[in-house]
Parts: structure tokens; C-alpha cells; sequence
């Protein structure tokens, strides 16, 4: 069966949240079927970053990547989410 590669960007609550420990709790919460394959900080301004996350996910998921959303948005620190691309892959 394919999956589905998804880039998003979480952008944090504020300046004084630790990326690296956000991408740990991200790790815990999502369910067992999404895999992080990459993630990276990226660049804002005046200092800010937030995170692309790379994350893998069934094909079939009902709702699309609405339930990844609302993982990831329930996640302390999170304040907002943004899809950037979404693929059809058979490479993982």
C-alpha cells in the first residue's frame, strides 16, 4: 500500500520554545501509523524559527491530513500548522 509524504511547517507558541523537545513531543503524541522521517528549522525573522517536518502517513487515512493536524495543534508550544506539500510515495 502507498503512503503519504507530508511537509508542514509548525510554527511555535513563542521565541522561547525549544524546537529540539517539541519535535520529542510531537514524536510521543502522533499515533503509531505516522512516522517523522526529517525535520529541520527553518528561518522566520529576528531570530525566530520553526520547524518542517517531513512526516509519513497512510494513504488512506480518513479526513486527509486534518487528524495530523489536530495532533499536532493539541501539542503544547504549537501554535499554528501549515501544510506546504503533500505527495503520494511508495518509498517508504
Amino acid at each position: 500500500m502507498a503512503k503519504v509524504l507530508v511537509a508542514l511547517r509548525v510554527n511555535p507558541a513563542n521565541e522561547n520554545v525549544d524546537l529540539d523537545k517539541l519535535v520529542e513531543r510531537i514524536k510521543e503524541k502522533l499515533p503509531k501509523d505516522f512516522e517523522i522521517v526529517k525535520h529541520e528549522k527553518t528561518y522566520i525573522a529576528f531570530g525566530l524559527y520553526a520547524l518542517r517536518l517531513y512526516v509519513i502517513m497512510p494513504e488512506n487515512y480518513e479526513g486527509g491530513t486534518e487528524k495530523l493536524e489536530e495532533y499536532l495543534k493539541s501539542i503544547d508550544g504549537v501554535a499554528s500548522i501549515d501544510i506546504e506539500y503533500v505527495t503520494r510515495t511508495e518509498a517508504f
